[in-house]
């Protein structure tokens, strides 16, 4: 079975006035934790949601295998929504309770399936990003915005996905939750996308990936190697113009 996870083929993508943002892009990712980079505005958010089909390509093909968990920078939640709501457990919790209350409906039964340990897992989850004894009638109005984002990456945990792909997760947390979610992200097993700027998680990346228009280039290691590879290949390129500048001047003396 392939390792692959991620297969993009020739993707091109514009904005709707017609400004190109990826032009023949092509990659494929294996079960790695990858981060990803680019100036802002350079395409990451959109390949993140081309990814899941939340944006359709020009052309070109993109397959994903498996269970894909998604979380964008911006959460689209209802403030009335409980939290038992944005975890996707709110059925199965009443199953739960129904079955444990003597209720033997197999109905409840169906519901539950196998998640017979799926109320100690949410709350495992929750205080592993630092929302412990969270209640799950608890309202989303309460949270604050770092809350609410640790809130919708335990979601997406619970969902045990193949594929993880993250949008600026770090944003609006503060070092202690940040620190948290570095944790469960190092934990965690499987293909593993994070576009950010956050140098810190980054850095604990398996590898970086770089996002241009026409490409995806891989630089194996965390983002300090990244830069520093970005930097040996700069000072390469000016001595190699030096060089170049040094070898038409004697060009012209010999002339």
């Amino acid at each position: 079975m392939s390792d692959v996870r991620i297969r993009v083929s020739n993707l091109v993508f514009s904005w709707p006035d017609g400004t190109p943002v990826l032009d023949g892009l092509s990659f494929v990712l294996g079960p790695v934790r990858t981060g990803l980079v680019a100036p802002n505005g350079a395409g990451k958010s959109s390949l993140l949601k081309l990814l899941v089909g939340e944006l359709s390509p020009l052309s070109g093909q993109v397959t994903v295998d498996g269970v894909v968990g998604y979380l964008p920078q911006n959460l689209p939640l209802d403030g009335e929504a409980t939290v038992a709501d944005v975890l996707g457990v709110t059925s199965k919790l009443r199953a739960l309770d129904a079955i444990a209350a003597g209720d033997v409906d197999p109905a409840h039964f169906d519901v539950v399936d196998d998640d017979w340990d799926l109320r100690e897992r949410s709350a495992a989850a929750l205080a592993r990003l630092g929302l412990k004894d969270v209640a799950p009638e608890r309202r989303l109005a309460t949270f604050s915005g770092g809350e609410a984002m640790s809130l919708g990456l335990v979601a997406q945990l619970l969902r045990r996905p193949d594929v993880l792909l993250l949008d600026e997760p770090t944003n609006n947390l503060d070092q202690a939750t940040r620190q948290r979610l570095y944790g469960a992200l190092q934990e965690w097993k499987g293909c593993l996308l994070v576009a950010s700027h956050d140098r810190e998680l980054l850095d604990r990346m398996e590898q970086i990936a770089e996002l241009t228009p026409s490409g995806l280039r891989l630089y194996g290691g965390g983002y300090a190697f990244y830069r520093e590879t970005q930097e040996a290949e700069r000072r390469a390129a000016e001595q190699q113009a030096r060089n170049l500048r040094s070898e038409l001047k004697r060009e012209k003396r010999d002339m």
